[in-house]
């Protein structure tokens, strides 16, 4: 058991206190004769107590209010100790900083389906008409990569760098026309190619820490897909379901690691963020959310200890906007284990 879980409570000491009151009562006369037996008893108690306090499910906090209508594409730059996020159909690359509790906007010429870090000063952010680089000081675009023939219809949406520094980045039509969509890799030197096609809302991707797997998400599927993944040529082989989502959950949407390998899912329609094992495809626990979707994750903080989690105000009903009415804004939690940091585009294994 990893030490950081062995963390009491008051109701948790309570707990204790009432267990061994009736182990005393019941068990007293083995006790006399056997202290050691006592003692064993008790550490037994509070595994049990501590062990059942780190799995049970847990609820998000307010991180900072804001109106979002599609806050989508989580993503935290351990250097400058910012959290990235962006407002797709608001049109808005966000910059939150915790420490300040702090929100910069920079107004992007169309949808950006996400953003990732190049260096201290720019980033690259997927609009609809391909990639482009942008200043996060002055707020300056320019157009990294024209993809504009392969998105007629559509847009480009979520996506994330591998550990060689190469940007994944999913297309989705515009009017979610099935099977119309692509995964694309994008590396430094402009390439663009297609990896994946008959994609409908490409979503959620992540890397295990031995860069020998990739997970993808293509939402309406209601499954998380594995590949056999090879970091020096950036192929993916072996496609199998990983994780078969029921729909109770809701939809699965983006996706981060942590350091035990484990997927961490926005849930539209879900209110929630899920952990699943990706290797036994069974859910871990759950992250109540006040929002009703849950669009994106990411580990961030000095530590990587705490989730943020992103939602929109879109595809909701009045009732439920009056249900949730801080559905928008950006979440927290402390989930009991760390991520893993984020890949800069054009940066070699720079998350180790």
């Amino acid at each position: 058991m990893n030490s950081r879980f062995i963390v009491f409570n008051l109701q948790d000491a309570m707990k204790i206190h009432v267990y061994m009151i009736l182990i005393n009562r019941h068990f007293k006369p083995i006790f006399k004769t056997s202290i050691l037996l006592k003692g064993v008893l008790f550490m037994m108690f509070c595994f049990s107590v501590v062990s059942c306090s780190k799995t049970k499910n847990q609820r998000a906090v307010l991180a900072f209010e804001m109106q979002s209508l599609l806050g989508e594409g989580a993503l935290w730059d351990s250097e400058k100790e910012v959290l990235y996020w962006v407002d797709i159909d608001g049109e808005k690359l966000h910059i939150y900083t915790p420490k300040t509790n702090e929100n910069r906007t920079l107004v992007m010429p169309s949808k950006p389906g996400t953003v990732v870090p190049i260096d201290s000063t720019y980033v690259l952010v997927a609009l609809e008409d391909g990639i482009h680089r942008v200043n996060t000081t002055s707020g300056s675009t320019t157009p990294f990569v024209n993809m504009a023939a392969d998105l007629v219809g559509s847009r480009l949406n979520d996506g994330k760098c591998d550990p060689s520094g190469r940007l994944w980045v999913g297309s989705m039509h515009f009017d979610q026309l099935p099977q119309k969509a692509n995964l694309f890799l994008v590396d430094s030197s402009r390439t663009v190619t297609i990896k994946k096609d008959r994609i409908t809302i490409s979503n959620g991707i992540v890397w295990t820490a031995d860069k020998k797997t990739m997970y993808f998400i293509d939402t309406p599927t209601l499954e998380i897909k594995g590949y056999d993944y090879n970091d020096t040529t950036g192929e993916i082989s072996n496609e199998r379901v990983a994780v078969k989502v029921d729909s109770s959950l809701g939809f699965p949407d983006g996706m981060t690691i942590d350091e035990e390998d484990m997927l961490w899912v926005g849930m539209w329609n879900g209110n929630a963020v899920v952990r699943f094992n990706p290797i036994t495809g069974n859910v871990d626990r759950k992250i109540e959310v006040p929002a009703h979707n849950v669009t994106s994750c990411a580990f961030g903080g000095d530590d990587l200890a705490t989730l943020y989690i992103t939602t929109a105000r879109e595809d909701m009903t009045l009732e439920e906007l009056n249900e949730n009415p801080l559905s928008g804004s950006v979440f927290k939690v402390i989930p009991g284990v760390r991520g893993v940091k984020s890949n800069f585009f054009g940066q070699s294994n720079h998350s180790k």
